[in-house]
């Protein structure tokens, strides 16, 4: 009699870790098995907000197919340092920003062998999170053609709401250099542009109480156009 609650005790624990064995290599097939899968779906999401921001789609009523074959024919895509030289040898996809801070992912728009728009990947800090998206400029390299906020952590209803078309379609047409060539990139405000506001062509509404998200915005987008502007200098043919 003494001897069953230590039988059903060592019963108890063999079979709690024999479920957990076949669940862990349940788990672990499903992921090698999905990883595949996954990774495209990353590369599609990917592909798609910036096919977005240049203006060669508009929804997602597309297939994969479909996208991925608009991402071939239109968009190429390449490497410059920070001194805006092209890098041989990398891949834009491959650049993580955390792991190759000196790398910048260049996506230009091709229509008949001609650039006619540029997009960037910009990410950094906001209120709760990181947020990662794209921003396009037009043939200029001044006037915003499109801009895409595809991941972050805010909170829904405010600064979530960066994520939103009322919102990013506010930035199309803005444009990020002053009269004297500077880059002074595009600002959310604080509340709704009023009748009058200076330099409203650089400057798009802020969400209401979502302040400080937008500060984050306002930072981490000039930061970008700034460690592109050597790049922009080249294109320019050197102009200011």
């Amino acid at each position: 009699m003494a001897s069953k609650p230590r039988i059903t005790k060592a019963y108890t624990l063999g079979f709690a870790a024999a479920i957990t064995m076949v669940c862990s290599i349940l788990l672990a097939s499903a992921a090698t098995l999905l990883k595949e899968r996954q990774d495209k779906n990353i590369q599609l999401d990917i592909k798609y907000n910036i096919l977005t921001v240049l203006g060669l789609v508009e929804s997602e009523d597309h297939t994969p197919e479909h996208l991925f074959k608009i991402y071939d024919d239109k968009v190429k895509s390449f490497v410059v340092d920070l001194k805006g030289e092209l890098v041989e040898g990398r891949k834009a996809e491959g650049v993580d920003p955390r792991k190759d801070p000196e790398l910048l992912p260049v996506y230009t728009r091709q229509e008949n062998g001609r650039v006619v728009a540029y997009c960037f990947p910009t990410q950094g800090k906001a209120l709760w999170s990181t947020v990662k998206g794209y921003i396009a400029l037009e043939e200029d390299l001044n006037t915003v053609k499109g801009i895409t906020f595809y991941s972050h952590g805010e909170t829904p209803g405010l600064g979530g709401e960066i994520d939103k078309e009322w919102f990013t379609s506010s930035f199309k047409g803005k444009t990020i250099r002053n009269s004297a060539g500077e880059i002074v990139s595009v600002e959310v405000v604080k509340g709704k542009i009023r009748d009058g506001t200076k330099d409203i062509e650089h400057k798009v509404d802020g969400i209401s109480g979502a302040t400080l998200t937008g500060n984050g915005l306002n930072e981490f987008i000039k930061t970008t156009l700034e460690k592109y502007e050597p790049y922009f200098t080249i294109v320019r043919g050197g102009s200011s």
